[in-house]
């Protein structure tokens, strides 16, 4: 107590003048409407900034969420889109189940290896949400792999980067048929192997999915051809396919349920085995 009376008697002028000064101001400012604004308008200017830095920092740790919003919608849409005849609004509806023939389920990468030859992904979804084996799993850019094994909260994915994958492809402007597989050269690329020699492919050519079997729909973005050589053993088009997947930086990835893919596989085991 006594320090603080040492304080304010050895500045006592000073604390005098400064109250003097906020008193004047607070007088001038009462009785000067213009004065008043000004202080209302610099008041109002500083707690909007301090309100928008707020903001932004809110804004930042709500991107997660967002995010996985963002996310789910985008399943929500893609499941429309693969469920389309055609460029016309009909949707696939079965008539008798009265629903679509694909599934469309978000999921995150939370592993995700590129740099061997036999590269695989693992996702935070699995038996609970209904993932099962060969299910293809795509990103907003394009194909990124098939579910190989399931557990009940996780699933890992035989990357499209890996010496097992072999997806059904095709040139979407000519129609023609291949395997993409991988020779385990460059994580950008991949190759389109068994293209017959009468058809007219070139440069710049869009890959999309070939739609023969139950993995993939038709027509899910793969790549572009990047290069064309002859395969001498063969005799067929092998295509070098620069990916649209970035392999190297996955998140978000979307995991697509083919509900009559068990009918299908049934039917086709059981036809092979009759015929053997």
């Amino acid at each position: 107590m006594q320090q603080i009376l040492n304080f304010i008697l050895k500045n006592s002028t000073r604390l005098l003048f400064l109250l003097l000064l906020v008193t004047s101001l607070t007088l001038t400012i009462q009785s000067h409407s213009y004065h008043r604004s000004q202080m209302v308008n610099s008041a109002n200017a500083v707690t909007g900034s301090i309100y928008e830095e707020v903001n932004e920092v809110h804004s930042y740790f709500g991107l997660r969420d967002q995010n996985d919003k963002l996310a789910k919608e985008n399943a929500y849409l893609r499941k429309l889109l693969f469920n389309k005849k055609d460029s016309s609004s009909t949707l696939l509806k079965d008539s008798v189940k009265g629903y679509d023939k694909l599934e469309v389920l978000q999921s995150k990468v939370i592993n995700n290896s590129y740099n061997k030859t036999e590269n695989y992904l693992t996702l935070n979804s699995g038996a609970i949400k209904g993932i099962k084996p060969d299910m293809g799993v795509i990103s907003s850019e394009g194909i990124v792999g098939v579910i190989e094994k399931v557990s009940p909260r996780y699933a890992t994915v035989i990357s499209v980067l890996n010496l097992k994958s072999k997806i059904n492809a095709k040139v979407k402007r000519t129609n023609h048929f291949g395997s993409l597989i991988w020779k385990a050269k460059n994580a950008g690329y991949a190759q389109l192997i068994e293209i017959p020699r009468l058809a007219t492919v070139k440069k710049g050519d869009t890959i999309v999915t070939g739609g023969r079997s139950t993995i993939f729909p038709e027509n899910i973005p793969v790549g572009i051809i990047d290069r064309i050589y002859m395969d001498t053993e063969t005799n067929y088009y092998t295509l070098d396919v620069r990916l649209f997947t970035d392999m190297t930086n996955l998140n978000h990835v979307y995991i697509i349920k083919n509900k009559e893919a068990a009918e299908i596989n049934k039917l086709e085991a059981e036809t092979i085995k009759k015929d053997e």
